[in-house]
């Protein structure tokens, strides 16, 4: 259903929502919770608990700004009410201007049909942003001049920063990076002094496209630039990489940080927690670091607190 400040409020079938002009992309959702465990524990020393509350997928489906030139859209309308048909009936306001920017609703996943765990038949994808905006089982899109301010955006999907006010609304996922290989689940084995051994990783930004990544080798005191690899696209994941003959140090503190094309670096977590303190397990894009002992194949998770300061995690 598709109601509220629209000129043609309607009720459409899967059958008929395919007959709109259909596109396919490729974008990630991310959890906004990804990173968050390094600010609540427990802690996990796992690339799949640092950074992995994520997936990147090709998606189809129907911009909703198609349908809207269909419907016809008030001129007051300002929000927009995602509406879920799980047990909790999982609503989100989304503002007007996504909605007509690339909001989308989606009934196809990597060249099927929506998994009934991924939302079948169809969901809502909002790309870049928060995936608890990415409602479920989508049944309803309501049109308002005013947000809902459901319990999902009140109660849990906030920031509280340190002047005690709370951030709602809290929509893009900034710019991350993290290094995949070598990594708690992919070390190092057997490398000796002189083998060169490629470090490969992934950058992602909800505002835009990656435009560039680094790497440190001493937790951030300084940076060489890694090299992208296959497809840049708009919030998607992007692949990097850097090739590095092994110099027989016994420590390297791996660090990597993205950039993107709306002029964002991936920030130090001293410069995430001046602006947003440390109560929210919320949008944690700081850098991170893995403590690589090569001649012992081992891969710690580590947190670089200040230059030169390091914190096991």
């Amino acid at each position: 259903m598709i109601n509220g400040l629209v000129e043609k409020p309607i009720v459409l079938t899967l059958d008929q929502l395919k007959k709109y002009p259909r596109v396919t992309r490729t974008h990630f959702i991310e959890c906004p919770a990804n990173g968050g465990q390094e600010w609540r524990g427990p802690q996990f020393n796992s690339l799949q608990f640092a950074k992995g509350f994520m997936s990147s997928a090709e998606w189809t489906g129907v911009y909703i700004k198609t349908i809207l030139d269909d419907l016809g859209l008030k001129p007051n309308a300002r929000w927009m009410l995602a509406e879920g048909s799980d047990n909790s009936e999982m609503g989100r306001s989304v503002p007007i201007d996504k909605v007509l920017d690339d909001a989308m609703v989606v009934w196809g996943q990597n060249g099927e049909a929506l998994r009934p765990e991924q939302g079948y038949p169809v969901r809502l994808l909002l790309p870049g942003w928060e995936g608890n905006l990415c409602v479920k089982w989508l049944k309803r899109l309501e049109f308002s001049d005013e947000p809902w301010f459901a319990k999902e955006e009140t109660s849990k999907y906030t920031a509280l920063k340190p002047n005690g006010k709370a951030v709602q609304h809290f929509y893009a996922n900034e710019v991350n990076s993290t290094v995949v290989t070598p990594s708690p689940e992919k070390p190092w084995t057997d490398v000796k002094k002189g083998d060169w051994v490629e470090i490969e990783g992934l950058a992602w930004s909800g505002m835009g496209t990656i435009t560039g990544v680094d790497i440190s080798f001493d937790g951030g005191k300084t940076y060489k630039e890694a090299s992208l690899k296959g497809l840049v696209l708009p919030k998607s994941w992007t692949r990097w990489s850097y090739m590095y003959q092994y110099d027989g140090s016994e420590q390297l503190l791996l660090t990597s940080r993205a950039m993107d094309d709306a002029g964002y670096i991936q920030p130090t977590v001293d410069e995430e927690t001046s602006v947003m303190g440390v109560e929210s397990v919320y949008h944690r894009n700081g850098v991170e670091t893995w403590e690589v002992l090569p001649k012992e194949g081992v891969v710690n998770h580590v947190q670089i607190r200040t230059p030169g300061g390091v914190k096991n995690a």
